[in-house]
């Protein structure tokens, strides 16, 4: 009898083991909660494994310079940020000074306040040949108001004469025309008979820059002028003219030059 139940016991008991064991098989694994890790202390959250290799620092390579015993190939440029020149390094001499405004050659002002004053003459008589038939066709030219008159005195090439402190690009006398207030030529006509008809001085005797140069108030510091000068140049500018002129010292309107060999060689205004 005995036999019998624990025969019948153990018949129940197996089958619900058998159940449970295949229930659980088909629990799918992301189902599973993922085991709880205790925290890190934090002395060893930075700590290196025993067996791992740190990393080596990185190479400093200096953008400025080469390793010693070598040299940057030809037209590498240096990079921004270069190193500037030590302070007990010679610096970069400064470039020659031009003339107020930066502009060059003889038709540029470029005065000596110390030095002697040019002869202010007015005698016409005293021109060179040359000078004198050069400075007469241009008169004639700017008292008939017509610019096309100036063209056979403007010549081409290396003996046009100076007319811009710039490249003039096309006709030179188009150039002069546009120059001109009215759009016709006459305002600049007008200012070159004005500039013909005051004093003229000599400057460059002797040099390569021998020059005849009306008017006279290019050759002579402002500073310098007495009254009755002051009224012969406010014949060619207005007072408003000479008070920008002041600032340079210098007479920079429009000026005339003629060579002793009677070539015209500039007519320009600025500085």
């Amino acid at each position: 009898m005995r036999l019998a139940v624990l025969g019948l016991a153990a018949s129940l008991v197996l089958p619900l083991h058998a159940s449970t064991a295949f229930a659980l098989s088909e629990i799918k694994r992301e189902e599973i909660p993922a085991p709880v890790m205790p925290p890190k202390p934090a002395a060893d959250q930075d700590a290196v494994p025993e067996k791992s290799v740190p990393m080596p620092d990185p190479i400093q390579t200096p953008a400025t310079t080469a390793p010693q015993g070598t040299e940057a190939p030809a037209g590498t440029e240096a990079p921004s940020g270069s190193e500037q020149p030590a302070d007990d390094q010679p610096a970069e001499p400064d470039a020659t000074p031009t003339e107020p405004g930066g502009a060059t050659g003889p038709a540029a002002p470029n005065l000596d306040p110390e030095g002697p004053l040019p002869e202010i003459v007015y005698d016409l008589s005293r021109l060179p040949e040359p000078v004198a038939r050069m400075r007469s066709l241009l008169v004639e030219a700017a008292k008939t108001g017509d610019i096309e008159k100036l063209r056979p005195l403007v010549g081409q090439g290396e003996a046009m004469p100076q007319l811009s402190f710039g490249d003039i690009e096309g006709d030179p006398i188009a150039f002069i025309k546009g120059l001109s207030g009215d759009g016709e030529g006459q305002e600049i006509l007008a200012i070159m008979e004005e500039v013909l008809n005051a004093g003229y001085v000599h400057l460059g005797e002797g040099t390569d820059e021998d020059l005849y140069v009306w008017p006279y108030f290019f050759g002579i510091p402002l500073d310098k002028l007495d009254p009755r000068q002051k009224v012969e140049l406010f014949k060619i500018v207005t007072a408003g003219d000479y008070e920008d002129m002041k600032q340079y010292g210098a007479y920079v309107f429009y000026r005339l030059g003629i060579t002793p060999e009677g070539r015209w060689a500039f007519f320009v205004a600025g500085d």
